[in-house]
């Protein structure tokens, strides 16, 4: 009888060897004094330090549908940050400061080169946020994923003094929201942008988009990481700031209640910024009805701040649009902006 081997049926343990080694540089490259230990261990260890009564904060995600694009168009070097940014933006809205990001990587046929590229871009994305890379895992699942295809998904864990920590209590009625502006669709509503761009419009990506992209590069081009942004503001101005919103799925009228305590609501100016191009032609392409783009899509802003009114001008540039108040009542009332039903 013929002798099987693991490698026969699929895995191949010298490329997930082969996948360490590239990838062990990138791992390193992200370490914080806090981080005991190096890159193949059983766990991650971290070593929390110079905190009264730190509260610690997790997220977890993955960069969903808009892998499908990245299998597409063959481009894997901006889904690594997706899968960091929709972790450490939704702890940093209760005030923590990212500490440590585990990845968890699954493919059909272990690639070595298209690891080390999709893992290079989980640790400079770490590198951005303030974080460290230390640990994950990256399952070779033969049969399971179709060949080049794969699956991603990660969890941060941050830290937050108790004194410090952001929650709905802290906001009241006449405080401001501030917009701050997203990189582009970021990771949410991908089935929609999929069905629209390539079933209805029959797009191939390779169309010319802007001076400087393709509509597939427009598409992937990663999640905005708010961190370095945010937590300065957080030191400066203490208890003036309210409350955090992540725009992720559900848009504005899921995720801005989420930040609301019972009671309360928010008007929304959509005047009060520009919605970048991408969101104003999948509209036209798919006649998608307003309330669904806002319900969908960020449309361009992917942080909002919950700021007392009195240092609200003290947060309005370029950078940031006052676009709306908390109000008595429940639920978010958007007026104006760019999009029609």
């Amino acid at each position: 009888m013929e002798q099987m081997t693991y490698k026969d049926s699929g895995v191949d343990i010298d490329a997930g060897n082969e996948s360490v080694r590239l990838i062990k540089n990138f791992v390193r490259s992200t370490y914080r004094e806090e981080v005991l230990g190096d890159i193949g261990g059983f766990g991650g260890l971290f070593a929390l330090k110079n905190y009264d009564e730190p509260i610690l904060v997790s997220g977890t995600d993955g960069v969903g549908t808009k892998l499908k694009i990245a299998f597409k168009l063959n481009k894997h070097d901006t889904i690594g940050q997706d899968a960091v940014a929709m972790c450490v933006n939704d702890i940093l809205v209760q005030g923590a400061e990212p500490l440590f990001f585990l990845d968890y990587l699954a493919v059909g046929k272990l690639n070595p080169a298209q690891v080390a590229e999709i893992v290079k871009g989980v640790a400079n994305a770490c590198k951005e946020s303030g974080c460290a890379l230390i640990g994950g895992e990256t399952a070779e699942m033969s049969g399971f994923y179709p060949a080049g295809e794969y699956d991603i998904a990660g969890f941060a864990v941050g830290v937050v003094e108790k004194k410090s920590l952001i929650t709905p209590a802290r906001v009241k009625v006449g405080d401001i929201l501030i917009g701050l502006p997203s990189s582009g669709l970021h990771s949410n509503g991908f089935s929609l942008v999929r069905k629209i761009v390539f079933e209805r419009m029959g797009f191939t990506g390779d169309e010319k988009f802007s001076d400087d992209k393709t509509l597939g590069e427009e598409l992937l081009t990663p999640t905005r990481l708010y961190p370095k942004t945010c937590l300065p503001i957080i030191k400066k101005f203490g208890e003036k700031i309210h409350g955090l919103i992540h725009i992720t799925g559900g848009g504005f009228y899921d995720n801005i209640p989420r930040a609301l305590p019972e009671g309360l609501g928010a008007t929304i100016n959509a005047d009060a910024w520009a919605v970048p191009k991408i969101f104003k032609c999948l509209q036209e392409w798919g006649n998608v009805p307003r309330r669904e783009m806002f319900r969908t899509f960020n449309c361009g802003i992917g942080m909002i701040l919950i700021v007392d009114a009195e240092i609200a001008d003290n947060l309005t540039d370029e950078e940031f649009y006052k676009i709306g108040r908390v109000v008595e009542g429940e639920g978010v009332t958007i007026k104006g902006g760019e999009f029609s039903d």
